[in-house]
């Protein structure tokens, strides 16, 4: 899974969003590193309808414009489980390795 992908279903997993939401989320858990795009953000959002990863919550029209909230779909929600399982099991392993790496003597 790519990481904007990742950090997407990620903002959507305790809570709907809307699209701005959704950025300032992304912002958050990354530290400020990843900055999604407009663009990029819809175009994400259209993919994952079209997968059925996520779903609109809610519509509703605001200083006439069309607002979305999405929430994460049954299916997004089992993808991204197993997609956080699988980067534990990585990191662990990589914990694991560093470990026994700090624990050997060193060599000239």
């Amino acid at each position: 899974m790519q990481e904007p992908t990742l950090l997407l279903l990620t903002a959507l997993a305790d809570t709907p969003r809307h699209g701005y939401a959704i950025t300032q989320e992304i912002k958050k858990m990354s530290g400020g590193q990843v900055v999604m795009r407009t663009g990029t953000l819809y175009g994400a959002l259209e993919r994952l309808l079209k997968q059925g990863l996520i779903e609109v919550h809610q519509e509703e029209v605001v200083d006439g414009r069309l607002r979305r909230s999405y929430a994460l779909a049954p299916e997004g929600r089992q993808r991204l489980a197993a997609e956080a399982e699988r980067i534990a099991g990585t990191a662990r392993e990589a914990t694991r390795r560093l470990r026994l790496a700090a624990e050997r003597p060193a060599t000239a």
